[in-house]
């Protein structure tokens, strides 16, 4: 039976439960690595944050690569809301195997895409898609 942490806290008295300790340091190293590292989604975009009217590179080397895309298209938008202005574009392969395409951040809102192959697979975040804040050049 495990017996909440304020419950042994009080039943303890000053000594120390390594039980606990152990397990709550284990889990914060764990948590703390996979914090620090973040997943990779084998998604880049540069530059970023993004200005409005930048020249993008979008690289890509996620689930359709690794499925073995022959091809890959950036199907992208522009929002708030709904997506705008959707286009797609092929992705050229560079010598690492990372697929990329460049587009102009034409629109002022967000950037959002997805990606696609040529059979009809899409990665799409999990339907989240992917979306970053395209700001007018003007900070306060």
């Amino acid at each position: 039976m495990r017996i909440p942490w304020g419950m042994r806290k009080e039943q303890a008295k000053g000594h120390r439960d390594t039980e606990f300790s152990e397990e709550l340091s284990s889990n914060v190293s764990k948590d703390l690595a996979a914090y620090q590292s973040g997943p990779d989604s084998g998604i880049r975009v540069d530059p970023t944050p993004i200005t409005l009217g930048d020249e993008l590179k979008v690289e890509y080397r996620g689930l359709l690569v690794q499925s073995g895309a022959e091809e890959v298209y950036l199907h992208y938008g522009f929002g708030p809301g709904d997506w705008r202005y959707v286009q797609e574009v092929p992705m050229a392969m560079e010598a690492d195997g990372t697929w990329s395409a460049t587009v102009q951040a034409g629109e002022a809102g967000r950037f959002s895409f997805c990606f696609r192959d040529s059979a009809g697979n899409w990665d799409n975040n999990s339907g989240r898609n992917w979306s970053y804040e395209i700001h007018g050049g003007d900070w306060h």
